[in-house]
């Protein structure tokens, strides 16, 4: 049975993959928007913010590569809800195939477009002037976590590609998770900011998760705060599973 999952989940992933690869606009439209808020952030806002040693462009990159996956998985909730308008779902179920690899498939594709976005955005800071001292180790850990925040955040996008009742109100969802790095030690040291907000933004996950990057990226020791951000990834993966496997029975039920 297992077999037959797989199996059946790597053909539909073709299938959706190949839906990508004939829309590279997609791909392109999801790296503008990071792209753009990294050249700003560096040439217009870089000189005033004060990250010591660290080059800005470098500070900022682990926050822009977040919301370049929270932009990203805005696709995946609308081929959803494309699929699920289409009856697709319906087809697929009425033939010998396993349930779930439907659903699987989308996920898969959300973390392969999701690997060829960062590698875009990576490649253009590199060129803005980003260096890394970090070892295969570091960078290893980089894309581990990044895996599993981009798994976290495509369970979360699977809720409303299920569930909303327009295609305007399958990808809105992502919005307020592209503004969340703001309010974290993405672009500004928290120090700077105001207690109330200060807190929020030091017990928020992209601050973990962009603390712990960071340090991974400047060779800087990780502490706790690699546990930390692993432990919300997995929170959130875990919740947003539930929730979204909920969904989908309620749905193909």
């Amino acid at each position: 049975m297992t077999a037959y999952f797989f199996a059946d989940t790597a053909v539909l992933t073709g299938r959706t993959l190949r839906h990508v690869t004939r829309s590279v606009d997609t791909i392109i439209t999801t790296v503008i928007t990071p792209v753009a808020m990294m050249l700003m952030f560096v040439y217009v806002f870089g000189g005033a913010i004060d990250t010591g040693s660290v080059s800005y462009v470098t500070y900022m990159l682990p926050g822009i590569l977040l919301i370049t996956v929270a932009s990203g998985i805005s696709y995946t909730a609308y081929r959803l809800f494309t699929d699920m308008q289409s009856g697709i779902f319906e087809r697929f179920h009425s033939m010998p195939i396993a349930r779930s690899g439907v659903l699987w498939a989308h996920v898969v594709t959300s973390l392969v477009a999701n690997l060829l976005s960062l590698v875009i955005v990576v490649g253009v800071a590199l060129l803005m002037g980003f260096r890394s001292g970090a070892g295969v180790p570091a960078w290893l850990a980089v894309a581990g976590i990044l895996f599993l925040f981009t798994l976290a955040l495509t369970w979360i996008a699977v809720i409303p590609g299920l569930s909303a009742a327009s295609v305007e109100g399958a990808g809105a969802f992502a919005y307020p998770l592209i503004f969340l790095p703001f309010i974290s030690s993405a672009f500004v040291p928290t120090e700077t900011m105001p207690a109330p907000v200060r807190w929020f933004a030091e017990h928020q996950p992209v601050t973990s998760v962009v603390d712990t990057i960071r340090a991974l990226f400047t060779e800087q020791p990780l502490g706790d705060g690699i546990w930390i951000a692993l432990a919300w990834c997995v929170g959130i993966l875990v919740v947003a599973y539930v929730f979204a496997m909920a969904s989908y029975r309620r749905k193909t039920g």
